[in-house]
């Protein structure tokens, strides 16, 4: 990210004033394995990302809250003396919803200039709405210091602030990511509770590499919306026999047991995924600790096939991107990521082959969907911060 010329374009949009400009940074997150867990009440292995959200920040006198983005060509400027509402489909609710949980907190806010700049790729599937809620959320935080509020009420907050004002009905998991990740480390989350520990993620000698399948996404509400009421569905017979709330509340032993209490073969399918998921979920975590990135490697595989067969997420694109993936001898794990049908898989591979890789997935990709799949080298990183050593750089 070129700070300098970032700041000049500050500067141009917004104009020179006696207030000092600030810098957040917020990443990216990519889930390692979970997925669809987390709104099930189960657990998530995300990692924060390289690739995120920068924010350049300062005060006015204007009474306004002005947002200008230099990857998106809408912007705007808002009073406060108005209740802020949103607007239409833009990406500036994500930074009003923050806005309005602050009010709603009566924190009382001045006025604000905004300038988002992400390098998190488009439509990827890495969690940016998640992302430039928490760099909003942590600049409001450092710059008003409001009593009793702590990171964690940020990450609560910015869910609230995409269910309620944006309208995605997301789980906790992104947020979370992005405002508690560390370097090296995974997040192991449990979504119910919120306990959390950061667990090392020492890769030596392989990374992570994430291939975008590029397929334009129609899902993804609909079909999200539909898997979330078949767990409900799931829940309401095994509750007949077991009392449960959620899927998360029950041990794959104990679904082994209960199973056939699921009249529907399609929605056991449904909690099977869940269940074993969660499964996999812990395995993995043993796996980290004991540093055995073999058998992490195989729990990506068996996690993506379950996505596949039981939860059926993945579609055409995804699941090549997978089989390309794993023909290469030296990739030891691969699964789609994230809500599924479109969006991104994450691979864990030898780092002497990542050439290799691109080049034949992309290839055999291209050959059997006509897309073509972008790829990115992933580093596990920090959650949300301020770029302190850098505020020289902005005021020059």
């Amino acid at each position: 990210m070129n700070l300098t010329n970032l700041t000049q374009l500050f500067y141009s949009h917004f104009g020179r004033t006696e207030e000092d400009l600030r810098l957040f940074f917020s990443p990216g997150r990519v889930n390692m394995i979970g997925e669809h867990t987390d709104y099930n009440d189960g657990f998530v292995l995300p990692c924060a990302l390289q690739y995120g959200t920068y924010l350049i920040i300062r005060k006015n006198k204007d009474n306004k809250i002005k947002l200008f983005s230099t990857n998106k060509d809408f912007h705007t400027e808002l009073s406060l003396n108005e209740e802020l509402g949103k607007i239409e489909k833009e990406w500036v609710n994500y930074p009003l919803g923050i806005f309005n949980e602050f009010r709603k907190l009566n924190v009382k806010l001045p006025g604000f200039d905004l300038l988002f700049s992400g390098d998190i790729p488009d439509r990827a599937g890495l969690s940016s709405s998640a992302s430039i809620e928490m760099v909003t959320a942590y600049a409001l935080y450092v710059l008003l210091n409001p009593p009793e509020i702590s990171v964690i009420d940020l990450i609560k907050l910015s869910q609230r602030a995409e269910n309620e004002f944006v309208g995605v009905s997301c789980g906790i998991m992104d947020q979370f990511a992005v405002g508690l990740g560390s370097k090296d480390h995974a997040l192991f989350l449990n979504c119910k509770t919120l306990e959390y520990n950061r667990i090392p993620f020492i890769m030596e000698g392989f990374k992570l590499v994430i291939a975008n399948t590029n397929k334009k996404r129609g899902l993804t509400d609909s079909k999200y919306n539909e898997r979330v009421a078949e767990c409900q569905l799931a829940v309401a017979y095994i509750n007949r026999f077991f009392p449960i709330t959620k899927l998360g509340e029950i041990s794959f032993m104990q679904f082994f047991k209960l199973q056939d209490k699921i009249p529907d073969e399609l929605i056991r399918k449904r909690a099977r995924h869940v269940i074993s998921e969660n499964q996999r979920v812990l395995n993995a975590v043993s796996s980290m600790m004991k540093g055995d990135l073999l058998q992490f490697g195989a729990l990506m595989n068996s996690s993506h096939e379950s996505l596949r067969e039981n939860y059926e997420v993945t579609g055409i694109e995804l699941d090549t991107l997978v089989e390309e993936a794993q023909k290469i001898n030296g990739v030891l794990g691969a699964r789609m990521t994230g809500a599924g049908f479109g969006g991104c898989t994450v691979n864990l591979v030898k780092e002497n082959i990542i050439d290799t890789f691109i080049h034949q997935v992309g290839e055999g990709y291209h050959s059997k969907t006509g897309l073509t799949a972008d790829f990115y080298i992933a580093d596990v990183s920090d959650g949300v911060k301020e770029i302190k050593s850098k505020i020289e750089n902005l005021k020059s």
